[in-house]
C-alpha cells in the first residue's frame, strides 16, 4: 500500500493533506509515514521467515529519529548503531541492550566503555588492535565483551562507489584470507569472548548475486574457524537491500531475498544478524517544499524550491535520484531544472527533468526521502535545520523541531578579545 497517495487532487499522507503540514509546521520539512514504517519492518521480517534464527537491528544511520525507533522498537527491533550518539537514542527509544550492534571502522575507546557499561549485545570489531583495546578496557571492569570479526569479503556489491563497502580497498574489515590468524589471537585475548564473523558490502543493492557471493565466502571461513577450534554462534550478514528510488529500479522481492538467504546459509547453525536501514525507512519518508520561483532559464526554467542540499545531501553527494512530484498537480508538465538556494552549483536535485508544471508558492515533494535525510543534513548558509513530522493515521506530530539560524548562532562565542 502506497501511504503517500493523491485524494481529490491533493498528495496526502495517511488520512493528513501535505497542505495542512505545511500551513502548521513550513517548509521544508520532512513528513514520515508511521503505516509505512511498520508495514516495511513487518514485510522484513516476512521474508526472513525460512531462515530459523534471526536478529534484526534496524540501522540508525539511516534515520535516527528517536520516534521512528520508537516504532521499530514495538515492532521487535533491536539496533545497529555506528556511534556512541546513536547508541544513546536506540537506549532511549527503548531498544534493549542486548538487542544493540556496535558496528563501524572509527570506535573510540570512550565509546567501546559506554558500550561495554549499557552491556550491548555485539561488538563489530574492524581492526585487530580495536579487539585488544576492548579486551583491556572489558577485562579492567570485570566485563566480558561480546564481539565478531567483521571480514571484507572482496566482493563488488554493484553499487555506488561510495556506498559500496565490500571490496579490498574499501576502508571496512579485514581481509578476508587474514581473519583466521588474526581471529586465534583475539579469541585468547581476557575480557573478549568472540562469538563468530560479520560482514556488509555495500548498500542500496538492487542485485542478490553479490550478496550470495560474499556469503559463499563467509560460508569457507566459517568451517575453517570451526575445523580450527573455535565456536561459531553468529554470522553478521549487515544490511544493503535496495528500494525503488526511479522508475526502472527493481529492487529484490524480500520474499526472494529470505529464500536466498536461507539456501545460501543451509545448515550454518548460527544466529543470522541483519541490519536493514533504507529498505525499512526509505519509502516511508518525503520531504515537502514550497516552490520560490520558476527562473527562466538559457535552455530550460529553472524551479527554485525552498529545500536545498543542507536538507537533502543525496542528490549532490551521489547524483541520486528522488521523484519531484506536485502536491495539487495540475496534470500538465514541462522540462525543467529543480534547485535550491544555497549558494553552489551543486545544490541541484534534478536537470532536464520532465516533471508536474509548477508556479511560485507551489508545494511539492521529493519521494522516498525517509533515509539518509534529515539524518545528513546541515546548516550550511546559515540555514535552519530541516524538522520532521510523523504521520499516524489522521494525526501528526512534530517529531523534530526546526532549529532556527538565530537558535545556532547562539550557540556560538566571541572570545573576548574580539
Amino acid at each position: 500500500m502506497d501511504h503517500f497517495h493523491y485524494r481529490d487532487g491533493a498528495l496526502f499522507c495517511e488520512g493528513v493533506p501535505l497542505s495542512r503540514i505545511a500551513d502548521e509546521v513550513g517548509t521544508p520539512v520532512y513528513v514520515y509515514s508511521a503505516a509505512a514504517f511498520r508495514q516495511q519492518a513487518r514485510a522484513f521480517r516476512d521474508g526472513l521467515a525460512p531462515v530459523p534464527d534471526v536478529h534484526l537491528a534496524y540501522a540508525i544511520k539511516a534515520n535516527p529519529n528517536i520516534a521512528v525507533l520508537r516504532l521499530l522498537a514495538a515492532e521487535g527491533y533491536g539496533a545497529d548503531v555506528v556511534s556512541g550518539g546513536e547508541m544513546a537514542r536506540a537506549l532511549a527509544a527503548g531498544m534493549p541492550a542486548e538487542g544493540i550492534v556496535f558496528s563501524g571502522v572509527g570506535k573510540t575507546a570512550a565509546e567501546l566503555v559506554r558500550g561495554l557499561e549499557a552491556g550491548i549485545g555485539q561488538f563489530n570489531l574492524e581492526l585487530e588492535e580495536e579487539g585488544v583495546v576492548l579486551a583491556r578496557l572489558a577485562a579492567e571492569r570485570g566485563l566480558t565483551a561480546k564481539a565478531v570479526l567483521r571480514v571484507n569479503p572482496d566482493v563488488d556489491a554493484g553499487t555506488h562507489a561510495k556506498i559500496s563497502t565490500g571490496r579490498k580497498e574499501n576502508k571496512f574489515g579485514v581481509p578476508i584470507d587474514q581473519a583466521p590468524a588474526m581471529y586465534a589471537r583475539l579469541a585468547a585475548l581476557p575480557g573478549l569472548a568472540m562469538q563468530g564473523v560479520a560482514i556488509h558490502i555495500g548498500s542500496q543493492l538492487l542485485d542478490l548475486a553479490p550478496l550470495e557471493a560474499a556469503y559463499a565466502r563467509v560460508k569457507q571461513l566459517v568451517d575453517e574457524l570451526r575445523a580450527a577450534g573455535h565456536t561459531i554462534a553468529r554470522v553478521d550478514l549487515g544490511g544493503g537491500v535496495g528500494i525503488a528510488y526511479r522508475a526502472g529500479d527493481v529492487p529484490p522481492d524480500l520474499a526472494d531475498y529470505g529464500a536466498m538467504v536461507a539456501r545460501a546459509t543451509r545448515g550454518w547453525d548460527v544466529r543470522l544478524m541483519f541490519e536493514p536501514g533504507r529498505v525499512i525507512s526509505g519509502g516511508a519518508g518525503v520531504l515537502l517544499t514550497t516552490v520560490i520561483w520558476v527562473k527562466p532559464g538559457v535552455t530550460r526554467p529553472y524551479v527554485i524550491v525552498d529545500a536545498a542540499m543542507n536538507d537533502l545531501a543525496r542528490p549532490s553527494l551521489y547524483d541520486a535520484w528522488h521523484d519531484f512530484a506536485a502536491v495539487r498537480p495540475t496534470g500538465e508538465h514541462f522540462t525543467a531544472n529543480i534547485a535550491g538556494p544555497v549558494c553552489e552549483t551543486g545544490d541541484t536535485f534534478a536537470m532536464g527533468r520532465e516533471v508536474d508544471r509548477v508556479a511560485s508558492g507551489d508545494l511539492a515533494v521529493f519521494h522516498t526521502a525517509g533515509a539518509y535525510g534529515a539524518t545528513m543534513a546541515s546548516t550550511y548558509n546559515s540555514r535552519a535545520l530541516v524538522p520532521e513530522v510523523l504521520v499516524d493515521g489522521d494525526r501528526f506530530a512534530v517529531v523534530a523541531d526546526r532549529i532556527a539560524a538565530e537558535t545556532i548562532l547562539a550557540a556560538e562565542r566571541v572570545p573576548e578579545w574580539l
